[in-house]
């Protein structure tokens, strides 16, 4: 019986492997023989997730076309990668990849590091701070004195605790956004809205538009969810969309979906100005496409310039019809990621039919998370947690960039006014490699591929404002180290071993 349980077509393999190869050489770069380069970009595939473990590969004849190369060349690969126990064979039923007793299955997503591996390990994958204390545990203090008459209930509030609902329609009301409660439903996290909103929207098939780069777990779960994503390419730097692209995608592919992140944009940081809102608006609304606007970040300016009232209106502000439009929010990148509720604004036809399908889901989010999140909203408790939210994601940004700057003059990147992530262009080298070999000093960073469709950003690497100060600078320094050993062509210098560091 066959071992594998997909499989990766021989042109789909060669536009991953080329997305690779293609990128320019990093000074006093050695180049590999070719079947070593080639055995080293599906290993680099599988270890990213971005070819499933069990996937099995085109046979040898079919990829040596596709990547124009011999078939003696693949075939070396092939062993190569069973010699290191990447590929399993099997007369008959074809070769299929697989991972080492001992190595992890990757994931697909950014998972966070566990705790346990945070003494040896900078964690550079996951955007999301420690909590900001003293407000979880007076939250969670509030909470517990507001739950006993929910106790006495079953507990299943599938569109959310009426008090929360109320107070998230108020403030958008007081955002210049007149909402209703029964525009509101409150989900487990922004990931539970979006996966909602994709089910019943988005069926299996269904195209999705999606800014390029994006999210990676967005992407992901939109993959997983049978969707066809439809890129849509940002502009360079931080001037971020483009119209004429986006309304000429709307027009001609017709997606039921688009999503965009217009408040600093992850993994970009880009913020959308009033006039590409609403011509993005106008756009979604012309081609009948459905809209789903995530503001997780829209709280997380850093500069003053961009403070209060100077931060653009809503996207849903633009749709004073309610028809095209979807917002998500949520409480985990502004407060703590900890902290899973999120929220969805829709029109109440909307909200109705996402409540009724989320009875085969999950029911509902729990009751003491939501009490904690209302009595932040009810006391101010939010505000003065946020504002401290913003002081520390603003030092680690501005440490994180000097150290960056000093360690790896050659990487290019624009700074954010807002968000938490840093979008930086790695020098001509390959962000799959230099992840690898970020493992390997003692720095976790994501690659550049993860956040785009088909094997796209190769060149870049996605840093998050979650370190600051000395930790930042050793951070730098590891990454330096990662570089080093991408273009030595892998060699791990006796100096370059990770090393334990206490912040």
């Amino acid at each position: 019986m066959a071992q594998w349980t997909s499989a990766v077509g021989a042109p789909q393999l060669a536009r991953l492997l080329t997305s690779q190869q293609d990128r320019p050489a990093g000074p006093g770069t050695r180049r590999p023989p070719a079947y070593r380069a080639l055995a080293d970009g599906i290993r680099l595939l599988v270890l990213e997730g971005r070819v499933p473990v069990a996937a099995r590969l085109p046979a040898e004849r079919e990829l040596a076309l596709s990547l124009s190369v011999s078939r003696t060349t693949v075939a070396a690969a092939y062993e190569a990668l069973r010699a290191e126990g990447f590929l399993e064979s099997r007369r008959g039923a074809g070769s299929w990849t697989a991972v080492p007793a001992g190595n992890p299955v990757p994931a697909r997503g950014l998972e966070p590091l566990p705790p346990e591996a945070l003494g040896s390990m900078i964690d550079l994958g996951c955007a999301a701070l420690p909590a900001p204390e003293p407000w979880l545990t007076r939250a969670v203090q509030g909470a517990l004195e507001e739950l006993p008459p929910y106790a006495h209930t079953h507990g299943d509030y599938p569109a959310g605790l009426p008090a929360l609902r109320a107070m998230i329609a108020e403030r958008y009301t007081a955002r210049g956004i007149p909402t209703m409660p029964e525009q509101i439903m409150v989900t487990t996290g922004a990931m539970g809205a979006i996966d909602a909103i994709c089910h019943l929207f988005g069926g299996r098939g269904e195209r999705i538009a999606v800014e390029s780069p994006s999210y990676a777990n967005i992407l992901q779960l939109m993959r997983e969810a049978g969707a066809r994503l439809v890129p849509v390419a940002m502009a360079e730097g931080l001037a971020g969309w483009d119209m004429d692209r986006w309304r000429q995608v709307l027009r001609e592919a017709a997606p039921r979906i688009a999503y965009v992140v217009a408040d600093f944009h992850n993994p970009t940081g880009a913020l959308a100005d009033e006039d590409q809102r609403r011509r993005l608006v106008e756009a979604a609304r012309s081609a009948g496409t459905v809209l789903v606007a995530d503001e997780t970040m829209s709280e997380l300016w850093l500069d003053e310039d961009v403070e209060g009232g100077a931060m653009p209106r809503p996207v849903c502000g633009f749709d004073p019809a309610g028809s095209t439009v979807i917002t998500v929010g949520s409480a985990s990148k502004a407060f703590w990621a900890g902290m899973r509720i999120g929220w969805v604004r829709a029109a109440p036809d909307v909200i109705r039919s996402l409540v009724a399908a989320r009875a085969y889901a999950d029911l509902g989010t729990p009751v003491l998370e939501q009490l904690a999140v209302n009595w932040l909203f009810s006391t101010g408790g939010w505000e003065q947690a946020v504002e401290l939210r913003r002081g520390q994601a603003r030092e680690n940004r501005d440490a994180l960039v000097a150290a960056v700057r000093r360690q790896l003059p050659d990487w290019e990147f624009a700074v954010p006014k807002g968000g938490l992530t840093l979008w930086v262009r790695a020098g001509g080298l390959s962000g799959s490699r230099l992840a690898e070999a970020g493992e390997r000093v003692g720095v976790r960073v994501p690659s550049g591929p993860r956040f785009g469709v088909d094997g796209a950003f190769e060149g870049y690497v996605r840093l998050p404002f979650t370190v600051g100060g000395a930790v930042a600078e050793e951070a730098a320094v590891r990454l330096a180290a990662a570089a080093r050993i991408v273009q030595s062509g892998g060699t791990v210098g006796a100096t370059e071993g990770p090393r334990t560091f206490v912040a």
